[in-house]
């Protein structure tokens, strides 16, 4: 590959880009493990698909946000880079797909240009951090916590903490009880309160997460005072980062942290972490999300035929908000499948600048989300949305069904979900039409059991699986019931009731919405009707759907393909478990020995101390490969390593090495005792160098 240097204004964001380009070309030439630079590309948002040799690129956009510009640059990028089409994720995310490897930094290269990041999208890092989409303009908000998202964005970006954790982390910010950002499935989730002295603080939800085996997350703190944010994050990540599982990739998440070590005990940890922060107190900057530019009133035309027709009041009443801004609406688009190729993407900021804010929000369920539309200009701007098939009503509601991308393209995909979410948004617009006013039932599928299009939170939900039936692989959906928010960090995880095959998924929801209707009580909603009916009553009512003797011909081919269907499941990369070899690990402590050096030279000096204390288990996890011994956290490594060598006598330390290590939650991160931390550890790397010549 060709090398090539950047000219970028921010020079650590052009240090990653060339190092990315180095990085490349080491692991072409042999000298990178797959593995390890696996971690590497993903740590920068490069994912690999199911496609062989192309890359799937998550562009990382804090709670959502993306300017008129920044719309524009991606849909650029895609164009020159990838496949002409952007998609919106569950994350507020934009992921391009078909990218060569090669070319990824001068792909971030552009990016950056209008400072947009890939870095920490994926991998085993803080992934992007969201926020409910209406932060700023909700009524009911007790104040914006757009700024708060910001700078949870800002300071765990790079940070040395949370670069090569067990797995990934994920934190959101709610606007108001409502819950829309969902705290209750996060390892972190926020929502924002004032105390009755007037002071803002953030109701804390600690441990949550969905994949293959849901949990509900902890209120670890009624009222957390908005300077203490940031620092209890940074002692969660500490913690998570010593005490999180690395070999079974299945069991490496937070949530099965407070699982072994049990709550209190975790919590206890996180408090032991606070005196070696680098942030005792973080005052949030307010004014650090700038407001966007709102556009002037002007005239607009009447449109009377337009005001009166049915298809725009139903609009109107699904799709349109009033701000807490007199005067302004926000305006909610769904979009199909969250895919909008590249040239719909310029038409569509060319219709909307005139009559919205130049800032546009990702929703969580895939759609968009327009702010500061004046009453006057909803009828030309509906006319304008129309024409690009922007105007569909029941943004939301029950036809509005969230997906992952299944099959299309990645890995871990068993069945098409994004064909089955076309095919089921047709029942709903075509048989049940009254449900587009219906926002209190959600409909969600995932590809897989891992929960990507957020199955587990769905009042119905369709997960991708596979039944066997007449010596062949039929492609199914695994039914899940009940799930859903309830508010104030209160939510349900759906449960798992019966599977069919995929092609019955349509007469599933046909069954189940039709059941609700005529047997539901007055006022009842669908956690209610779920309850008193049981799940097995939902079992028996869906079993004849189940019958494999009675199949047809097409139902051994999945939505959206013509061939018979077989399973095929690559390896999940996004939080991969990284196996290194001692080599490449020695190999990382000398340049993470650099690092702390570069930190500390620099006055960073907390950095430069968890620098340090990676370079202890880096060495520390390398020797003891060495003796075939392979500890699955970084407290594990430090333990197994006093029990291999020195308790041995093989190597002689003045004190344990359990000690020495964890000096670094005993100590604020003063110049002092980086100097002293630093100073000891290249003591000890010198005699593990002696030791392996």
């Amino acid at each position: 590959m060709q090398s090539f240097r950047t000219e970028l204004e921010n020079p650590v964001v052009e240090r990653d880009i060339i190092d990315l380009e180095k990085k490349i070309r080491a692991f072409r030439e042999g000298n990178i493990h797959e593995e390890k630079f696996r971690s590497l590309r993903l740590a920068r948002g490069i994912y690999g698909q199911r496609q062989p040799g192309v890359q799937m690129v998550r562009i990382k956009l804090p709670f959502g946000k993306v300017t008129f510009k920044q719309l524009l640059r991606i849909a650029d990028v895609s164009d020159e880079y990838a496949s002409r089409n952007l998609h919106l994720t569950t994350r507020q995310d934009i992921q391009i797909h078909y990218v060569s490897l090669d070319r990824t930094p001068q792909l971030w290269e552009e990016l950056q240009r209008d400072d947009i990041t890939m870095r920490e999208a994926c991998g085993n890092t803080v992934r992007n951090v969201t926020a409910s989409p209406d932060a700023g303009i909700n009524p009911n908000e007790p104040f914006d916590v757009s700024p708060y998202a910001h700078a949870y964005f800002s300071y765990f970006l790079r940070n040395p903490i949370c670069q090569e954790m067990g797995r990934k982390i994920k934190f959101s910010f709610s606007s108001d009880d409502s819950d829309s950002a969902f705290s209750y499935i996060h390892d972190l989730g926020f929502i924002p309160k004032i105390n009755e002295k007037g002071e803002r603080g953030f109701k804390v939800m600690l441990g949550g997460g969905l994949g293959a085996q849901p949990f509900l997350a902890n209120v670890v703190h009624e009222f957390l005072p908005e300077d203490q944010i940031i620092p209890y994050g940074e002692s969660l990540l500490r913690v998570f980062d010593r005490y999180g599982e690395r070999n079974n990739r299945n069991k490496a998440r937070l949530k099965y942290v407070i699982q072994k070590l049990g709550l209190e005990e975790t919590l206890r940890l996180i408090e032991e972490e606070r005196i070696a922060n680098k942030s005792k107190s973080f005052v949030i900057d307010r004014n650090a999300v700038d407001q966007p530019n709102i556009p002037g009133q002007m005239d607009y035309p009447e449109l009377t035929e337009v005001t009166e027709s049915l298809e725009y009041k139903h609009w109107r009443a699904t799709n349109v908000v009033a701000q807490k801004q007199e005067g302004f609406y926000s305006i909610y688009i769904k979009v199909t499948k969250g895919d909008i190729p590249t040239e719909l993407a310029r038409e569509f900021v060319a219709a909307i600048r005139p009559y919205a804010a130049d800032e546009i929000r990702i929703t969580q369920n895939q759609g968009l989300m327009l702010k500061f539309v004046r009453e006057a200009a909803l009828p030309v701007l509906f006319t304008e949305l129309r024409k690009l098939g922007f105007a569909k009503p029941g943004f939301d509601s029950v036809g509005d069904v969230t997906t992952c991308p299944g099959t299309d393209t990645c890995n871990l995909g068993i069945s098409n979900s994004m064909s089955l979410s076309v095919a089921l948004e047709d029942v709903i617009y075509e048989e049940f039409p009254e449900l587009i006013y219906d926002k209190d039932l959600k409909i969600k599928i995932s590809g897989c059991m891992n929960s990507c299009g957020q199955h587990g939170l769905a009042h119905i939900g369709f997960h991708g699986s596979s039944l066997k039936a007449a010596g062949k692989v039929v492609p199914a959906v695994q039914v899940m019931l009940g799930g859903g928010t309830i508010g104030n960090g209160e939510g349900r995880v759906a449960e798992r009731v019966i599977k069919t095959p995929s092609k019955r998924a349509t007469d599933v929801l046909r069954v189940l919405l039709n059941d609700f209707s005529a047997n539901s009580e007055s006022g009842e909603n669908f956690h209610a009707y779920f309850d008193r009916q049981t799940k097995d009553y939902f079992y028996q009512l869906l079993k004849p759907l189940a019958d494999l003797t009675n199949l047809k011909e097409d139902e051994f081919v999945d939505w959206g393909h013509e061939e018979i269907f077989q399973t095929a499941i690559g390896v999940g990369e996004c939080a991969g478990v990284v196996i290194d070899l001692v080599a490449t690990l020695l190999l990382e402590s000398d340049e993470k020995l650099g690092w702390a050096k570069a930190s500390f030279e620099a006055g960073a000096w907390a950095d430069a101390i968890y620098h340090t204390y990676a370079v202890y288990v880096s060495i520390a996890k390398a020797l003891l490969l060495d003796k075939s011994v392979n500890a699955s956290t970084q407290i594990g490594i430090i333990r197994e390593f006093d029990t291999q060598y020195v308790e041995t006598g093989e190597i002689q330390l003045e004190d344990s090495f359990s000690n020495l290590v964890l000096e670094i939650n005993k100590h604020e991160p003063s110049e002092e005792f980086a100097a002293a931390y630093l100073a000891k550890l290249e003591e000890f790397y010198v005699k593990i160098k002696t030791l392996r010549s």
